[in-house]
């Protein structure tokens, strides 16, 4: 097939079509959403080093990961979290996403865990000095933080990670490209600039995590 006819009788363009292909949940899935971090939720950030941070300003989207130690997202109290923003690549999508539309979703993962840990809410972006300091690495602090309210959270049937096999050693894919060899196709260079770049890329991450 070389063309979608996004407009056809087979595009779904209703509830009512959706549901004419997918049954109702569980009663258990459909309330297992809260309005809070409960207790094993908590114990499930303290245990991430990873999430995936989704925001949209409405036009544009976008989905950034985030990591650190395991409980580098810090809770204030059950319906707060902090989430420290590290040093990257400049580019702020998500931040300037925030600045016009505080929805943010959020994906925790634990490694050699199946399992994830959604939250839904709005965030807002803080300088308070109080809020940088109990981020500092090192004796760096972060550039910002970024205070979500948590409007809904549950937790993720393991399902797509289990197909995955995303932390099984033999489901790891080979031949993948890296950074470099991404830096070259940008740039229009060869396989050997690509190594280079990755190993000045490694030099450089001695010092730039933090």
């Amino acid at each position: 097939m070389d063309t979608i006819d996004k407009t056809g009788p087979h595009t779904v363009t209703s509830l009512e079509g959706l549901g004419r292909i997918y049954a109702s949940p569980l009663p258990a899935v459909a309330t297992k959403e809260t309005d809070h971090i409960t207790e094993v939720g908590r114990a499930f950030i303290s245990a991430s080093p990873f999430l995936i941070l989704a925001t949209s300003d409405g036009d544009k989207i976008d989905c950034s990961p985030k990591g650190d130690a395991p409980g580098f997202v810090q809770l204030l109290d059950d319906h707060t979290l902090l989430i420290p923003d590290r040093p990257g690549n400049n580019r702020t999508d998500g931040m300037k996403n925030l600045l016009s539309n505080p929805k943010v979703g959020i994906i925790f993962m634990v490694p050699g865990s199946n399992e994830t840990y959604r939250v839904n809410g709005t965030a807002t972006i803080s300088t308070e000095p109080d809020l940088l300091s109990r981020f500092e690495v090192r004796g760096k602090p972060p550039r910002v933080v970024m205070v979500v309210s948590v409007e809904t959270a549950f937790n993720h049937c393991p399902k797509a990670l289990v197909r995955a096999k995303l932390w099984a050693s033999d489901g790891r894919p080979t031949g993948a490209p890296t950074h470099g060899d991404f830096a070259a196709a940008r740039d229009g260079k060869d396989s050997a600039f690509a190594k280079e770049y990755n190993e000045k890329y490694a030099e450089r991450l001695k010092t730039e995590l933090y």
